[in-house]
């Protein structure tokens, strides 16, 4: 488990979509590690989807919108398990800590 302490205080916005195993792997991890988030569904919302695809050029789910500056994706399919929880917290830090600068 990653000490995961720096996102407190942190605005952390999870797309996401219900079908989509990466989301579940991400909820689960999230879950796990007590990682308070909200959490915004592609499908129910056109304007989050279009929002997520202009600023990312990405379709793809789950991304994190951390502090409304920042975007993290919350899969890593160049990986065979296609998640690394290492990997994630790494890639959440350098998005906070862009965000103090």
């Amino acid at each position: 488990m990653n000490d995961l302490a720096f996102l407190s205080g942190h605005d952390l916005v999870v797309y996401s979509e219900t079908a989509c195993p990466d989301c579940r792997r991400f909820d689960q991890w999230a879950q796990q590690n007590g990682v308070k988030l909200r959490k915004v569904l592609i499908s129910e919302d056109a304007g989050a989807a279009e929002k997520l695809e202009r600023e990312t050029g990405k379709m793809a789910v789950p991304f994190v919108l951390v502090d409304g500056q920042r975007w993290v994706r919350g899969y890593h399919k160049e990986l065979p398990s296609r998640f690394s929880a290492e990997l994630l917290a790494t890639e959440l830090r350098a998005a906070v800590e862009y965000g103090v600068r």
